[in-house]
């Protein structure tokens, strides 16, 4: 009888080694403010947490982190300012938090405020915040001993420089992502001693400007292990490798591993790593997985301080959007850069800016028209369905606190303009906009309606400030001149632009034609 106990208690006490022996990270990135599932029962933060919680009850290491942009894209931030998303990550017992360039969206007054909410450790290794409200607020690397190894951790932002809009971050010195990167993760490995260095980055996974991605920054690298990325919304599915390979060689022909869970919040991240076999083992024999958040978790199961804290703003917000203006035809959905969701922003676009010159014109009779319409994809964040239309619906799909503009540009800038958003797969651009360009994006030709476009002529353009400013990489936009600037957020217009739909009995309807046309090769 005591040796079949002794027998048990060995077999007890060699499983919690083993189980000891595995550091479980978990990590999230680009969330967005989605607090509550979308309509297709996916995300959502009380989901996420029933997660965490089931794994953190049967892993005895587990860290967590955020690669930023948890603010901006619903109407929890747009009435709130981050007073709910910042108090939510706190209960999720988030470990370490780097900033995306959303959480820039109100200015660096406002991110210190809501940043000196959270009980994570901040880290930013490459943004120098020295002489602004956000100074000494972020680390430049962490460690952390866990089983008898040292994590090291670092925070690598991208360089905000037409991704943000300049006045937001004023004052604050961007340092190169691969310098900074580099120098302390050799300094971690090196001088202090980690056995593993950790890179939480926001600096995007595809290329699509001339700043540095996180297969760049592990092929450039010595000293990183593993790259927790996060901005360009990729998702890094380990049993899809040929669509975004989550191994990339170093410098030194080590293999790091990068991983990212794409966007809103419908993943959750997690890495294994044997703690014993650091040094033996290379982070491709870590073992990396997803797992989806959905709504399939019963009510009781939720966390019941995550739900009474965020009842209230649930409540605030259904009385203030739930009023019904329209009706749509379809499901008009924002996974694409062209299509037909970036196609009726873009109409909507040549439709108010034609109202507008025309109350101008009444003033000013020899006021141009609107030549075309260039509305920026990303700012199209959520999804209309078939039926009904509420405030809310339009406030949550463009959430963005952006004017409408029309401004006079050169046909050169215009060019240059299109030649970007090509490169990048395309953008919103009105109906009578076509752009050829070949396999691999490059622009060949682009015309309004069957006219190519002449450098030398000036062109009247609709879009937004945010774009008008150059940002989203179309520099070339702020060379032009602007003639109106809307004071409404654009949601404002685009409610205008529903109703009156609505009262012509018309349901809201989209031209899903290419614009961007690329041909294939022959």
């Amino acid at each position: 009888m005591i040796k079949k106990i002794l027998l048990i208690l060995s077999c007890v006490a060699a499983t919690m080694q083993v189980a000891a022996r595995d550091l479980t990270i978990l990590h999230t990135t680009d969330t967005h403010s989605l607090i509550m599932p979308d309509k297709d029962g996916r995300g959502g933060v009380l989901q996420r947490k029933a997660i965490i919680d089931s794994v953190r009850a049967a892993n005895h290491d587990v860290i967590l982190i955020d690669a930023g942009d948890k603010v901006q894209g619903s109407l929890y931030f747009k009435f709130f300012k981050g007073d709910v998303e910042y108090p939510l990550q706190n209960m999720l017992g988030l470990d370490f938090s780097i900033l995306g360039n959303h959480e820039f969206d109100n200015g660096l007054e406002s991110l210190a405020e809501k940043e000196r909410m959270l009980t994570a450790e901040r880290l930013s290794t490459n943004y120098d915040f020295t002489g602004t409200a956000a100074e000494g607020l972020f680390k430049p690397y962490a460690i952390r001993k866990i089983g008898g190894k040292k994590i090291g951790f670092i925070g690598i932002n991208i360089d905000p420089s037409s991704i943000v809009a300049q006045p937001n971050y004023e004052g604050m010195k961007f340092r190169d992502v691969l310098e900074s990167a580099n120098e302390t993760a050799a300094f971690l490995k090196h001088k202090k001693g980690c056995d593993l260095v950790v890179a939480i980055s926001h600096i995007g996974y595809t290329k699509d400007n001339d700043k540095t991605t996180d297969p760049e920054l592990a092929a450039g690298s010595k000293d990183i292990d593993i790259i927790i990325g996060g901005h360009s919304h990729t998702l890094i599915d380990p049993a899809h490798p040929e669509q975004y390979p989550s191994l990339v060689e170093n410098a030194e022909g080590r293999p790091v591993l990068i991983v990212q869970t794409g966007k809103s919040g419908k993943y959750l991240g997690q890495i294994k790593i044997d703690l014993d076999r650091i040094g033996k083992d290379t982070p491709a024999d870590y073992r990396y997985s997803l797992i989806e958040v959905t709504d399939r978790f019963p009510d009781a199961s939720l966390d019941p301080e995550m739900k009474a804290f965020i009842q209230p703003f649930t409540d605030k917000l259904t009385e203030i959007t739930g009023d019904v203006i329209g009706k749509s035809a379809l499901d008009l959905r924002n996974a694409t850069r062209t299509g037909a969701f970036p196609n009726w922003t873009a109409d909507f676009g040549m439709w108010y800016g034609n109202l507008v010159l025309d109350s101008i014109r009444q003033v000013n009779p020899d006021t141009p028209g609107l030549d075309l319409s260039i509305m920026n994809v990303g700012g199209i964040r959520n999804t209309i369905l078939k039926g009904n239309v509420t405030k809310g619906d339009i406030m949550n799909t463009f959430p963005f606190s952006n004017r409408y503009v029309v401004m006079r540009i050169s046909g050169r800038d215009l060019l240059e303009t299109l030649r970007v958003a090509a490169g990048k797969g395309g953008e919103a651009v009105s109906g009578n906009v076509r752009v050829v360009s070949d396999a691999k994006g490059n622009m060949l030709h682009a015309s309004v309606g069957l006219d190519e476009i002449d450098p030398e002529r000036i062109y009247t353009v609709g879009t937004i400030d945010y774009v008008a400013w150059g940002n989203d990489d179309m520099k070339s936009m702020a060379n032009g001149e602007w003639i109106f600037a809307d004071d409404p957020e654009l949601c404002v217009p685009i409610m205008r632009y529903v109703a009156a739909h609505e009262r012509l009995g018309l349901p809201l309807q989209a031209d899903s034609s290419p614009r961007f046309i690329y041909l294939e090769e022959e």
